[in-house]
């Protein structure tokens, strides 16, 4: 069943509308004019509008005009006594999705209701297909098989069809939009809007207008009305990124609109309802953001109706391989490049990295290999810190970084070093690039060895002559 607002200056005529769009199965809601049509629409639900073309004060062209001042963008049919082509194609061109005249037969009006309906079904459907498009395109799938993050995922597939707040907690980078893009995927809402909006990065001056919308005229630069994200979510789902950076008083707008589900535009009086779900993400302890008094205690317990802790990549190291893999793929099919694999030496390297910026960091360090790899096939020294500018983070060794012992001081012909204790103490390697690496084992030995060649090959297991040719070599 669908509402649908008719405008029509005449009873007769808007007494037979209201009776054929009833016994069409919908919800009629009869105005006499243009200003009261308006004030209904800024009270939304709305889903079709049936106007008079010709009207004292404002006519069913003007009326679109205004509409799309307003940012309205509900789907309006044109209705006339003074059938023409001429009239047919001006109200088509200024927006209108059908044309029919008067006198008005019910089954004619209920058909082009039918039609106005399904043409914007179908216009919404296909502005969702559009977006999953891009998504498959881009790649944005959640991958892995984990204990932990399967747990999140089956419990996102339990609480999707319902109506509750979820609350996405983790650090940054582990994939929290992309969990909150399934809870809408999953539920209900998954043809309606899906809006996403970074409390971090919103413009303190303008945020309340981001949220909310304003009226025309509301402020400076305020040249039209214009719909906030939580009118834009109606009957969708609203994502709010970061909600922890929030100012602590639009904290207390939130918490109205979160419990009343309505609201006001800035520099407007009409309060406007809506549906819509609310998903946050949060990468601090909002206890403790409670506590120090960053954030209303009310609002978390609004928000947190389903908490849901976000692993980080270091607790689900068996998803690497297949999370890297599969940027390695994505990457390489955008970039044209011949990509085979990622050799097995390669995934197991990278599963010893703690990965402090989670499945980001992972997927810009392949990103970086897979441009810079010479050869088909990544290996472990295409992730090589000193190359590609991979962070080890201290007390951790990553991508790039090694720690080894020194040189054995057992020698090819099975003696024991000479019991100073230097071969008890490791090498730490800051590169795997193979030259490098043997600089700096040779540099060692040669230290081990107070300069004694002989002694330092014996350790390294080569002959002298070998020796001297590497220390003689020009750089």
């Amino acid at each position: 069943m669908a509402t649908i607002l008719i405008v029509d200056d005449e009873s007769a005529p808007l007494q037979v509308m209201e009776e054929a769009v009833r016994d069409g199965g919908h919800r009629p809601i009869p105005v006499r004019n243009v200003e009261a049509a308006m004030k209904v629409l800024q009270r939304g639900g709305v889903d079709l509008i049936i106007s008079d073309y010709r009207m004292p004060g404002t006519t069913g062209l003007e009326f679109l005009q205004l509409l799309e001042e307003e940012g309205i963008e509900t789907g309006l049919i044109m209705v006339t006594g003074y059938a023409s082509i001429e009239h047919a194609v001006t109200a088509i061109k200024a927006g209108a999705l059908d044309y029919i005249t008067k006198p008005i037969r019910a089954a004619q009006l209920q058909l082009a209701i039918d039609q106005a309906l399904e043409l914007q079904r179908l216009q919404s459907e296909n502005a969702q297909l559009r977006r999953e498009v891009v998504e498959l395109r881009s790649g944005r799938e959640i991958i892995g098989e984990s204990e932990s993050l399967s747990r999140v995922l089956e419990t996102i597939r339990t609480v999707a069809p319902s109506r509750a707040a979820v609350l996405l907690e983790g650090e940054s980078g582990t994939g929290k939009e992309l969990l909150a893009r399934a809870v809408h995927n999953l539920s209900d809402r998954g043809d309606g809007p899906f809006i996403s909006v970074n409390c971090a990065a919103l413009p303190e001056t303008l945020v309340e207008s981001l949220l909310f919308g304003h009226e025309k005229g509301a402020f400076t630069g305020a040249v039209q009305t214009v719909k906030g994200s939580f009118e834009r979510a109606h009957r969708g789902t609203l994502l709010l990124d970061e909600i922890s950076e929030m100012r602590v008083d639009l904290q207390a707008k939130l918490l109205r609109v979160l419990q009343e589900q309505e609201f006001e535009r800035v520099g407007g009086t009409t309060p406007i309802r809506v549906d819509v779900r609310v998903v946050a993400t949060t990468n601090r302890d909002l206890p403790t953001e409670i506590a120090e008094g960053r954030f209303r205690e009310d609002l978390y317990y609004r928000l947190s109706v389903v908490p849901l802790r976000v692993p980080p990549l270091r607790e689900r190291r068996e998803d690497i391989p297949k999370l890297a893999v599969h940027f390695a793929r994505r990457i390489a099919a955008d970039l044209g490049k011949p990509l085979r694999s990622v050799s097995p030496k390669a995934l197991a390297f990278l599963q010893e990295y703690s990965w402090p910026g989670n499945v980001r960091e992972l997927s810009h360090s392949v990103e970086r290999a897979v441009i810079l790899a010479p050869g088909e096939v990544l290996e472990p020294q295409d992730f090589e810190s000193a190359r590609f500018g991979l962070s080890v983070p201290r007390g951790g060794a990553g991508p790039g970084s090694a720690e080894i012992p020194s040189p054995s001081r057992r020698g090819r012909n099975g003696e024991d070093g000479d019991g100073t204790g230097n071969d008890a103490l490791p090498v730490v390697l800051e590169t795997l690039n193979l030259a490098d690496t043997e600089e700096i084992l040779i540099r060692r030995a040669l230290e081990s060895t107070g300069d004694n060649r002989t002694r330092a090959a014996d350790l390294l297991g080569i002959n002298v002559r070998t020796l001297r040719s590497k220390l003689n070599r020009p750089d």
